[in-house]
């Protein structure tokens, strides 16, 4: 098989942009910091405009570090609108290309093999590029960025660091270009997946470029980070032997559903426990409408920051698979009981339904003396009743049927039913 060619192409400042369209304005000139004005200044501002940023304004900011003396417009994030955007980004690349060609990495950005197209539009891998960045802009009205590479990694990276220096915004790279013009890059968080925790370690072996990776001592890689050193010095030399076809033929071996939120303020113990009696419901429901159970279901609670504290663990298991809320909710507070201290306000909450599996793949169980076949019939009763209201969400709106709870003190649900991701949907 030949070299293939990838385009990785990502949607400047995305959210930001679509701000700016929908206001009838120039994305690339207008001050704009898409945030919710309803929380207070230490809100994380999700995107800021490119003319922001070069005003030396950073992404991912909170809102009280902006200078005072920069005029903008904060607009409240509306995630549904983004969405839909880039549903219409994506049908631009149906256009030109098979969906088995494309993976989408996040909202904003996606992988293209372009390889077997380039000889059909008769076109070069960068006048494709130019080709999809020039319908977005005129079709959306969002300007994009471009990263043109012989493997997946070389794409990720020719965007990521080379196409932000381009004038064309497009950055270009095979394995000896790649060595060539940045194996003395610094600093290495630039590069993909290497964090903060990660250059530190490798800062105490001595390394500080891809090009000192390059030529460490494998054996010593190995010692340090396991089997994530072949990943190490592959990327340092600029391999990545996985594809698109390899993404998109790959199965897990197992399935897990979950759900977190970062509570607004601390949390007492009975506050918690009501939360997790919220989330745990909806997963629920989730699992009936994906037609899926699980085996067990883990929770992890995190608690205030000021505590310092390690968050409490912990499984509960049951005896077969269940989307059951009348089976789970009531294990699930057991153990929410049991793990974490009623002496402790909260502020994370993470629950994760582990070993999820096709309902109608559940192995037979042969009752004994001891099963009820009562409990039997209950499950199907419960399931029938998650089954209609789900079917009352679907049609009038994910708050038009909600349980006593949801009114509590301190309830959640009724705000994240109007939230994606976290954050206002805008619908």
């Amino acid at each position: 098989m030949g070299q293939r060619v990838y385009l990785c192409i990502d949607l400047k400042s995305f959210y930001a942009s679509v701000e700016c369209v929908e206001r009838g304005l120039d994305p690339m000139t207008t001050n704009l910091v898409v945030a919710d004005s309803e929380r207070s200044d230490k809100t994380i501002c999700l995107a800021v405009s490119p003319s922001m940023k070069a005003l030396g304004v950073h992404n991912r900011c909170r809102v009280f570090e902006i200078p005072q003396n920069i005029d903008y417009i904060m607009a409240t994030p509306r995630m549904q609108k983004y969405i839909d955007y880039s549903a219409n980004i994506y049908a631009i690349y149906l256009r030109y290309l098979s969906k088995e060609d494309i993976q989408v990495y996040s909202v904003d950005e996606a992988f293209l093999d372009v390889t077997n197209y380039l000889a059909h539009y008769k076109k070069t891998p960068k006048e494709m590029a130019i080709m999809l960045m020039d319908t977005i802009t005129k079709e959306v009205g969002v300007r994009a960025t471009c990263g043109i590479g012989t493997n997946l990694y070389l794409t990720k990276i020719a965007l990521d660091i080379t196409a932000k220096h381009a004038s064309d915004f497009i950055g270009i790279l095979d394995e000896e270009s790649y060595r060539k013009d940045l194996w003395n890059h610094r600093p290495l968080t630039d590069f993909w997946r290497i964090g903060a925790g990660t250059a530190k370690q490798l800062q105490r072996l001595g390394i500080v470029t891809m090009k000192e990776l390059a030529h460490a001592d494998e054996e010593m890689l190995y010692r340090h980070f396991g089997v994530d050193a072949e990943l190490l010095i592959d990327h340092a030399w600029g391999r990545e032997p996985v594809t698109i076809a390899d993404i998109k033929a790959y199965q897990p071996k197992t399935n897990c559903l979950s759900s977190g939120q970062v509570l607004m303020r601390d949390y007492t113990f009975d506050e918690g426990k009501l939360i997790i009696k919220e989330m745990m419901d909806l997963m629920c429901l989730e699992l009936v409408e994906k037609k899926l159970v699980t085996q067990s279901v883990s929770i992890m609670v995190g608690y205030s920051n000021a505590l310092m504290a390690e968050p409490a663990r912990g499984t509960a298991s049951f005896t077969r698979p269940t989307s059951a809320d009348i089976r789970i909710i009531s294990e699930v507070v057991r153990l929410y009981e049991h793990v974490v201290d009623p002496q402790k306000k909260i502020r994370r909450v993470t629950i994760s339904c582990n070993n999820v599996i096709d309902e109608q793949k559940t192995e037979p169980v042969q009752l004994s003396l001891f099963d009820c076949e009562e409990e039997d019939e209950e499950n199907k009763k419960n399931h029938a009743i998650q089954q209609a209201v789900l079917d009352i969400k679907k049609k009038y709106g994910k708050n038009a049927i909600l349980k006593g709870m949801n009114y509590e003190d301190g309830a959640t649900t009724r705000e994240r039913n109007h939230q994606i991701g976290g954050h206002k949907s805008g619908e």
